[in-house]
């Protein structure tokens, strides 16, 4: 049976109790989660392209890094 006096219970009751009597605030991070989703998706498309991809050949690219690392 769970202690009810514990403090991880109590910090889950504060929260499960907040967001339960909270509509706005379910709206408000409903609409953030979706910004970062796109946001995240935005940035992993246009800036952090498949460079290995481009670069290596296929099969090898672990040689392809080894060597990128060890000219630096």
């Amino acid at each position: 049976m769970a202690n009810k006096s514990g403090f991880f219970y109590r910090v889950f009751d504060l929260y499960y109790d907040g967001f339960r009597n909270m509509r706005l605030g379910r709206t408000l991070w409903a609409i953030i989660i979706v910004k970062l989703i796109i946001i995240f998706a935005v940035l992993k498309l246009f800036f952090f392209p498949n460079y290995l991809k481009q670069h290596a050949e296929e099969g090898k690219e672990s040689e392809f890094v080894a060597t990128q690392i060890l000219k630096q």
